[in-house]
């Protein structure tokens, strides 16, 4: 197998494929991967998912990163759940809704009062209802996972990583970086993150993609243990498990969270910092510059939740994914024999790796 990309989802391709005993060749234009895969949260998160596939091949990639983290301890991996947080009566009675309906249990939801998400998270000091807690949710560390993971492949000896190797030209499985030199194998996998130009750019930008721009940022150690992740209300807007739970009953968002369609995601770091965030935006030209309206509402609802002041921001960053038009969870396309391209997995992108490359295996026939 010949992979084109070393962000999560051509890392996960190669890695799969190793473990089936190929002989791997893996392309990475740039030094190492600064891409989506290494500017997102961590999150492997189940709890928003959609029923049907996104739901089945979230719960497969759960499964994975179980054993994944056994194999690769260094990917950071913490099943630790996490708590939508509800302000209002109309958010309480959104979780209490998606508690109680039929997709709770493969969820893992439980309702819990103020009281309860306190002692399960003694972080959260501030003023709210109560929470939605989902065991299933879990964390790995984005700045960890692909060199724990490459590090990992370096002892299959079929392994080759090759990084500052731009794909530039594509044959019947098989393709040619900017030095000349041509990889063939008995397939191609591009998985070139939010890359439409280039190498496959006429086939990938006639697909039902589009991009999507987020700004997030990173504290300082909080100085105490944050045992779940975190997420507000405004999450429910977002993901599509709630879309029958009575969002229709949710106040307005705040002008700020509405303009730059935010959710605030809180999410600890093994060094104790916080990663929270984030914005969307998916008009292009994208801006260049991050702006500072979106981080201080961020750090005023985080810092609500916590009841505390916020540590300083250490660092700030814009982000860049790719996402379906159409409805898919992402794309998979074969872009000439022994070539495919897979991409767009939007913001499911770290949780759902795992399984979109095992779903690539099983669509190939390697005997």
């Amino acid at each position: 197998m010949i992979v084109v990309g070393g962000g999560v989802l051509g890392t996960m391709h190669a890695y799969e494929a190793c473990l089936r005993g190929l002989e791997v060749v893996h392309l990475e234009r740039e030094a190492g991967p600064r891409g989506a895969s290494v500017r997102n949260f961590g999150l492997v998160w189940l709890s928003g998912r959609a029923d049907g596939h996104e739901l089945a091949l979230a719960r497969r990639a759960r499964r994975r990163w179980a054993e994944i983290a056994e194999d690769v301890p260094g990917v950071g991996f913490r099943p630790r759940g996490s708590i939508t947080v509800a302000h209002n009566e109309a958010e309480l009675a959104v979780a209490k809704s998606a508690a109680d309906w039929s997709g709770a249990v493969e969820r893992e939801f439980e309702f819990l009062d103020a009281d309860a998400v306190r002692e399960l998270n003694p972080a959260l000091r501030g003023e709210f209802l109560g929470g939605l807690f989902s065991r299933a949710d879990g964390s790995v560390e984005p700045g960890q996972v692909l060199g724990a993971i490459r590090a990992r492949l370096a002892d299959f000896p079929g392994y080759t990583w090759l990084p500052n190797r731009q794909a530039v030209e594509l044959g019947d499985a098989s393709v040619r970086d900017h030095t000349g030199a041509w990889h063939a194998g008995d397939v191609v996998v591009l998985a070139t993150g939010a890359t439409l130009t280039g190498i496959a750019g006429a086939e990938l930008s006639a697909l039902p993609i589009r991009r999507c721009r987020l700004q997030m940022m990173q504290t300082e150690p909080l100085g105490e243990e944050l045992t779940t992740s975190v997420a507000d209300g405004d999450s429910f807007r977002y993901y599509p498990a709630y879309r029958d739970a009575g969002l229709e009953l949710l106040d307005p968002q705040a002008p700020i969270a509405a303009e730059h369609r935010m959710q605030l995601l809180m999410v600890q770091r093994a060094d104790g910092g916080l990663t929270i965030g984030d914005t969307h935006a998916y008009d292009e030209p994208f801006d260049f510059a991050v702006e500072e309206a979106p981080y201080q509402h961020l750090r005023e609802v985080a810092g609500a939740l916590l009841g505390r002041e916020l540590p300083a921001v250490r660092r700030r960053w814009a982000g860049v994914y790719c996402e379906t038009t159409d409805g898919s969870i992402y794309s998979r396309s074969a872009v000439r024999p022994g070539v495919i391209a897979v991409t767009a997995p939007g913001g499911r992108g770290m949780t759902c790796s795992a399984g979109i490359a095992g779903e690539t295996f099983d669509g190939l026939d390697l005997a």
